[in-house]
């Protein structure tokens, strides 16, 4: 080969490396794009659930890589939400604490962010967080740490730094007017009454060592990891078949850490402040059932349902 052929292929070799390596960099989301692309989704979610809508586009940007995460690129997922046990919808598998961990695969990205505000506004550990003001989101940041979202020390100052380098700040103020000069979809009124969380309405007691609050003015308690019917009965002085019966699952049923365990029968309807829930995807008939309180039998014939009738994203669900 000759001095000037050989040349000639090194020359062609560097410029496809550097273009693939062009490419692979222009392909990557840069923080301002991100930005520019989920606001509207964190400012919407903020005047529905609360949620200020710099910690939501921080915790996005940094769960995810600004977007360039796996999860985010393939599920959609923007904030690492795994399955759960009530989790009905396509699942994306990857390893995180343990190996091979489920996670929830979303039909949009604006799924992954009303998922996660759901998340922190009916999750009880979350509740104090509400208590603060929509622009202190070093409050928030701080917050999230202590009520166990993330393991990482340094998790605030890392949501911090992303939110002022960034000045996500700006989005905690914003209305519905300034949703729409967004772009973003404007909120309608079912939403509005749709996504407020069922609150507890009585203060916590003890019930045999463990806290105790109410939805629906019914006494639950929150499952370990692992819990059955038998352990559950066991630790509050309870039949096994109560268990069964009052949470409407069968004996090899376990529940998942945090998940709501009544200790009291659910009732025929809801009684607090919501008329309507508006169904998201991967929730069922039971996993909506077990949010508010009410017996699935009831709430399925409340809507003209069959029980064992699977519902649909975007469809709204009477609760009384």
């Amino acid at each position: 080969m000759s001095i000037l052929l050989r040349h000639l292929l090194l020359c062609a070799v560097a410029l496809f490396v550097s273009a693939i390596a062009f490419s692979q960099n222009k392909a990557r989301m840069s923080p301002s794009a991100y930005i520019q692309t989920y606001d509207q989704d964190a400012v919407r979610e903020m005047l529905k659930s609360g949620v200020p809508a710099s910690i939501t586009l921080a915790q996005g940007m940094l769960e995810s890589d600004y977007g360039n995460s796996d999860l985010a690129k393939n599920a959609r997922n923007h904030f690492g939400i795994k399955c759960h046990s009530t989790w009905q919808g396509k699942r994306f598998y990857k390893d995180d604490d343990a190996k091979g961990e489920c996670f929830r695969v979303y039909a949009t990205a604006y799924e992954s962010y009303l998922d996660h505000s759901d998340f922190l506004r009916r999750n009880k550990r979350y509740a104090f967080l509400f208590e603060l003001k929509r622009t202190d989101y070093k409050g928030w940041a701080r917050g999230l740490k202590k009520a166990g979202y993330a393991t990482n020390p340094k998790y605030p100052e890392l949501l911090i730094k992303i939110i002022e380098e960034n000045n996500l700040q700006r989005f905690d103020t914003m209305t519905e007017e300034d949703l729409e000069d967004l772009g973003g979809i404007p909120i309608s009124k079912e939403e509005k009454l749709s996504t407020n969380s069922p609150r507890s309405t009585s203060k916590p007691s003890t019930y045999n060592g463990t806290v105790v609050v109410s939805n629906n003015n019914i006494k639950y308690v929150q499952a370990g990891a692992g819990d059955n019917a038998d352990a559950l009965a066991k630790r509050h002085n309870m039949g096994r078949w109560q268990i069964l019966r009052y949470n409407e699952i069968d004996k090899t049923y376990r529940f998942s850490e945090g998940e709501v365990v009544y200790l009291q029968p659910k009732r025929r309807k809801f009684r607090g402040a919501v008329n309507t829930h508006l169904v998201k995807s991967g929730e069922t008939l039971w996993s909506i059932s077990q949010e508010y309180g009410i017996r699935k039998k009831r709430l399925a014939r409340m809507n003209g349902l069959s029980p064992d009738m699977t519902i649909s994203a975007g469809q709204s669900l009477n609760l009384r």
